[in-house]
């Protein structure tokens, strides 16, 4: 059966299309006849032809860890492929005939006759791409807010569960080490010595606790100080000297402040005195890990609250954007640690606060931060600078990664565009970060070589 224009007028777009420019349509394309199972187009085809579906129905679905996911259909009298101005270069999925369909093909070539020639056709054909980018978008926001979601509550469970499991661990040794103390104890009371003695035992003791140390002590050297003062105090009267060496050295308890103790205490006192001092820094250890696992909680927390600004308004605010690089550091950090790279900050001292959106330039940093972190091998170095830039607040992004390749260079913040492989990326995050830059009235730029990726974002004080 032939393709008249009447047929064509059936499509919803093209009711108000004059029908010589229909005619044109019909002369310039042909009738492709798919059988079901087979291929409107596959993975990777160049994306260089108009399609009408004048019948039957094609699934367009995409791979995505060796399973298919669906993405649209389209059904008879549906337009799809390539659209007048579009920029898409080539297919990330597959055109699956559910059904015997014949098609219209309109090859890309012929674009540019139509374009100067017939405008309603190109009109509401460009009308259709709209259409079709906004809805796009509309999902693929929805699938990004949900991407990011997971990110960061996989990151937070990561970074919470170290701190996590450092205070239930410290928690049963402390609750063990507790119960040994009554034994301990028949030992301390049963040591005579005078109240100055005693009052000369403890500001040993409690000098080291409320002036603790830092011991940076190399392995080498740690294990040379472990058999030194096991000797020593072998030598004094200790049968049990290996079990106390480790937290006498972690508050840096050495042979001269032994020394210290056995001279007030004497021979006979010493041994049980030792142990008294050894069971308090234990204790004091292990509280201290559970104050430290307990405040890094309590800084997740804290930062979680000022990345996502949960407790206040959506309003532009005053503030120092190091707390919002500084929050998205700690929500990255797991994927740093895992990946061995070296982070060196040069933020500049004193800066001026901007008026920002936090929630909003917080998204910022993370895809920024995120996608330096994807583009880097292990033990890669991510820089971020902060400066004044007369009234601009410049912050500076760089990476020693692949780079991006020249030819991709101005189509990154283009929605949908992504280098990365099918499900790893919507393409949406650096098209997301120019919008949110542009609400700000700012400026975002990128140069990129092998080895040396910088994004610079500037943003004005006021």
């Amino acid at each position: 059966m032939k393709l008249t224009t009447e047929r064509l007028q059936q499509i919803p777009e093209f009711i108000k299309v004059p029908v010589d420019q229909l005619q044109w349509l019909i002369d310039k394309s042909y009738i492709k006849v798919l059988i079901q199972g087979e291929y409107l187009f596959q993975q990777g085809d160049s994306i260089d032809k108009l399609f009408v579906v004048l019948e039957g129905k094609i699934e367009i679905k995409v791979e995505q860890n060796g399973n298919y996911k669906h993405i649209a259909l389209m059904d008879t009298n549906q337009i799809g492929g390539l659209l007048p101005f579009s920029r898409a270069s080539s297919a990330a999925g597959f055109g699956d005939v559910l059904i015997d369909s014949k098609i219209l093909v309109l090859e890309k070539p012929l674009f540019r006759e139509m374009i100067s020639n017939h405008y309603e056709l190109t009109e509401v054909l460009v009308h259709t791409m709209t259409s079709r980018v906004r809805e796009f978008t509309k999902n693929n926001v929805q699938a990004e807010k949900m991407m990011s979601l997971g990110k960061l509550s996989a990151g937070l469970a990561h970074e919470l569960n170290n701190p996590a499991s450092a205070m239930v661990r410290s928690a049963k040794e402390l609750k063990k080490h507790l119960g040994n103390v009554p034994e301990k104890f028949k030992r301390v009371v049963s040591i005579r010595i005078s109240d100055q003695e005693i009052d000369s035992l403890n500001k040993i003791l409690f000098e080291k606790l409320n002036n603790r140390p830092e011991n940076n002590m190399k392995l080498m050297e740690r294990n040379e100080k472990e058999d030194e003062l096991e000797d020593w105090l072998e030598n004094h009267g200790l049968d049990n000297a290996y079990e106390l060496t480790e937290t006498l050295l972690d508050f840096c308890m050495d042979v001269p402040a032994l020394e210290e103790i056995y001279k007030v205490t004497g021979q006979n006192n010493f041994p049980h005195a030792i142990e008294w001092v050894e069971n308090v820094l234990t204790t004091e250890k292990m509280v201290d890990e559970i104050g430290e696992a307990s405040d890094r909680i309590s800084n997740l927390v804290n930062s979680i609250k000022s990345y996502t600004h949960m407790d206040r308004a959506p309003e532009k605010t005053s503030t120092d954007i190091h707390i919002g690089l500084k929050s998205t550091l700690t929500m990255l950090n797991h994927k740093l640690k895992k990946k061995n790279i070296t982070l060196e900050k040069n933020f500049q001292e004193n800066l001026p606060e901007a008026k920002i959106f936090v929630s909003e330039i917080n998204q910022v940093w993370t895809n920024l931060i995120d996608n330096a972190i994807d583009a880097m091998d292990h033990s890669g170095i991510l820089k971020i600078k902060t400066s004044l830039d007369q009234k601009f607040l410049k912050v500076e992004i760089a990476d020693n990664g692949e780079g991006i390749a020249e030819e991709h260079l101005n189509n990154i913040f283009d929605p949908f565009f992504t280098t990365k492989a099918i499900g790893e990326g919507t393409g949406m995050g650096l098209e997301v970060v120019q919008r949110i830059i542009n609400q700000h009235q700012g400026d975002i730029k990128v140069k990129s070589k092998k080895g040396e990726t910088i994004f610079t974002v500037c943003l004005p004080i006021t």
